[in-house]
């Protein structure tokens, strides 16, 4: 069983992994980040993993269990069968977990179906009308130790993930590695999409008129329908687990996601040389006050 120190561990979680081991190689159940009550600002921030980890887990993961793509570890919440965790580390020279890597619970996963493993999500309520069996803990409550995070694992999924993992496996897999990968992408693109507004205003404001092409309608109807979907399908999925007010709020929060997003990919690039280990850039760990009970 992996997990941190601080991590709340659900009674019934070694009883799951005992059932669901007997039937895979690996064993992953939801995380699910407790949110910061110290101020309106660190429940902001801790808020936006809740939000990424509703959907990541609520639908993500499904997803690519579903197509037969691997399961990547979250490196807490998880359990690895001892047959097949010796075979990863006669793979690797007896080490199980790379010391060169900066995501090696990310990485344990992939290198698991490369040797034939077979990896779970497993979403299992511990009862009637209650919440799934699933991991709790602090995640950062400020701006700083978010990027921080968010940088390294960026580091360790685009860069050093690209390097030591390539381009392996079918096609579900390989489009996967791309959704993993796209970070770097996605910043640029939501930074473009950011400043857009900015010349538009200024060509209003100085009297300029912008000569739009025909399909600029249809192309805003269409990605405008797109957005409110997504931002929809992430709010139904984040109020199964912190309800609706935070479910309203999440929609907002994305803008502040976004922005940690691009600036730790921004950092990211300075953060990694090829052929070099990666610097370490330890988060700091928060232990709950009280258990949070469903």
């Amino acid at each position: 069983m992996l997990h941190d120190a601080e991590d709340v561990i659900h009674p019934d979680e070694p009883a799951l992994y005992d059932r669901m081991i007997e039937r895979f190689d690996l064993v992953q159940i939801p995380v699910l980040p407790l949110l910061a009550t110290e101020s309106r600002w660190a429940r902001t921030i801790s808020s936006t993993y809740g939000d990424e980890f509703a959907e990541a887990h609520g639908k993500s993961l499904v997803l690519r269990e579903a197509l037969g793509a691997s399961v990547p570890s979250a490196g807490v919440g998880c359990a690895i069968a001892r047959d097949m965790m010796d075979k990863i580390a006669a793979s690797t020279g007896g080490l199980p977990f790379a010391e060169d890597c900066l995501t090696e619970d990310y990485e344990l996963g992939l290198r698991l179906r490369e040797l034939g493993g077979r990896g779970a999500f497993v979403v299992v309520p511990a009862g009637a009308g209650r919440m799934p069996v699933a991991v709790r803990a602090h995640f950062p409550k400020t701006m700083d130790t978010a990027i921080r995070q968010k940088t390294r694992w960026i580091t360790g999924i685009a860069f050093a993930g690209w390097d030591r993992l390539r381009w392996r496996g079918g096609l579900a897999e390989r489009w996967m590695r791309l959704r993993d990968r796209r970070a770097l992408i996605a910043a640029v693109v939501l930074a473009a999409a950011y400043a857009a507004p900015l010349p538009i205003l200024l060509c209003w404001l100085a009297g300029i008129p912008i000569d739009w092409p025909e399909a600029m309608p249809w192309l805003t109807t269409a990605t405008t329908g797109l957005l409110v979907w997504r931002l929809g399908m992430r709010a139904l999925l984040v109020e199964r687990i912190y309800g609706v007010r935070q479910a309203l709020l999440s929609v907002p929060r994305v803008f502040i996601g976004n922005i940690i997003e691009m600036r730790a990919a921004w950092r990211a690039p300075t953060r990694y040389v090829p052929g070099q280990v990666p610097a370490w850039d330890k988060t700091q760990h928060r232990f709950p006050e009280s258990v949070p009970c469903d």
